[in-house]
């Protein structure tokens, strides 16, 4: 399957330019001055749209009935908010309370809540799908990637600098998603246009082990 191999998939439309313009309504109350919020659940749209992504990744076999939203985050550029983001992997999840469990490392407070790195099998398991909000995205600093680099596990930073010489723009259009799996190597930079580039990234997962609980209330 191309997204197993590649670690990520394109997909042209899974919400309607209307949903979109609803989205960016609900989220309009939040601080235009930061880059983006990290627990958007708790949104009523936020959390429907989360739905509706879940049941159209699971008919296309993106998703397994294991896996659950269990985060949302904004990212936003525009309206005089430019940044970059080199090179990296996504290597912490929310969860509700910090737990020594064997494995687990990387404890950390953002936003007061916890985050943790899981082993790498359980990061494997994950599932990101980042839903694009405007247009544009050629000219808003749009992600790029290396393709296949998920599976090579969780590197080291000199490796990650090394493979991301091989990475490519993913342009999306509204209404539009990237799928991917977290461990692939990612990057974004700076626009070139003052356009807003508003992206939902959601975070879909399986039930954490004894002990742990999901930062936000699991979701469909």
């Amino acid at each position: 399957m191309k997204f197993e191999d590649d670690g990520f998939t394109i997909l042209s439309e899974v919400v309607s330019p209307d949903a979109c313009d609803e989205l960016i309504k609900a989220i309009s109350d939040r601080d235009s001055s930061k880059p983006g919020s990290r627990d958007l659940l708790g949104n009523q749209v936020v959390a429907h749209t989360a739905g509706v992504l879940h049941r159209k990744l699971l008919g296309l076999g993106l998703l397994d009935e294991r896996h659950r939203a269990v985060q949302c985050s904004l990212f936003a550029k525009g309206d005089g908010v430019s940044w970059s983001v080199t090179p990296h992997q996504d290597l912490s999840i929310p969860v509700a309370d910090r737990v020594d469990i064997p494995g687990w490392a990387g404890w950390s407070r953002k936003e007061n809540v916890w985050f943790a790195q899981p082993p790498t099998a359980f990061l494997e398991d994950l599932v990101a799908v980042r839903l694009q909000l405007d247009g544009n995205a050629s000219e808003t600093g749009p992600l790029e990637v290396v393709p296949g680099s998920h599976a090579k596990g969780r590197l080291a930073s000199a490796s990650v600098s090394k493979y991301a010489e091989q990475r490519i723009k993913c342009l999306v259009p509204r209404g539009g998603a990237l799928v991917m799996r977290p461990l692939l190597i990612h990057s974004s930079s700076k626009p070139r246009s003052p356009s807003p580039r508003r992206i939902l990234h959601f975070l879909y997962g399986p039930s954490l082990p004894t002990g742990l609980c999901w930062a936000s209330p699991e979701s469909m």
